[in-house]
């Protein structure tokens, strides 16, 4: 119980939203239904979810964000939708928390239109610091089925390490995936942030730009 309380007196009275140099992550309303529904409802984005069905049931994103409030209250998890600029959302993230353990479970998806423009990973990268930064998590991990590299790169990027490959651990339309799991603890993250933080501290020294983010 105690972890339980110090892990909710770090949570603000409501949801914070977060930035990035193009993203902002904000907590989702029932106006984000619709989207949610045709983003999150084509084939390809469900299939490398544990939680998405295809087909998208009418009325099940409306059921799904009226549950997120109550769940950030009771410190159960964080949802944010992902916004360019301040528009309408392109994905979702999520931090689940585990207070008596003190670590949290991410998980994200983002539309099919928005691919490959690194906002998985700018996106991660916001909510692995706040785990870290804000709510003093011990450890972050996250995990992807093995046929999906591409979220197993935005993870690298992140610094998380590989941890543990379970075989056949998770069925997807009527097919057993291999999954892999990923984390990173804080004390891995803080070193990460000193040395990107001399990085660029070197690159402004040297009259060079500081590194932009990874694309992923």
């Amino acid at each position: 119980m105690t972890r339980l309380a110090n892990v909710s007196t770090k949570l603000a009275p409501e949801q914070p939203s977060l930035r990035t140099d193009r993203l902002s992550l904000r907590p989702l309303s029932l106006t984000d239904a619709p989207i949610v529904e045709r983003l999150a409802g084509e084939r390809d984005v469900a299939s490398t979810t544990r939680l998405i069905p295809h087909p998208y049931p009418p009325g099940m994103a409306e059921q799904w964000i009226a549950t997120l409030p109550e769940m950030y209250q009771r410190a159960e998890a964080i949802n944010w939708g992902i916004t360019l600029d301040g528009g309408p959302i392109l994905g979702t993230i999520r931090l689940s928390l585990n207070p008596v353990d003190n670590h949290g479970e991410m998980g994200y998806w983002v539309g099919k239109p928005f691919w490959n423009n690194g906002y998985c990973t700018e996106a991660a990268r916001a909510v692995v610091a706040y785990g870290f930064d804000v709510l003093s998590l011990e450890r972050i991990f996250a995990n992807y089925m093995a046929r999906n590299p591409a979220s197993g790169r935005v993870l690298s990027k992140l610094g998380m390490q590989q941890e543990g490959f379970l075989r056949r651990h998770r069925r997807k339309f009527g097919r057993y995936e291999d999954l892999i799991v990923c984390g990173v603890t804080k004390a891995e993250w803080q070193q990460l942030k000193r040395a990107r933080s001399a990085r660029d501290t070197a690159a402004k020294q040297d009259g060079q730009p500081a590194d932009p983010p990874p694309p992923g």
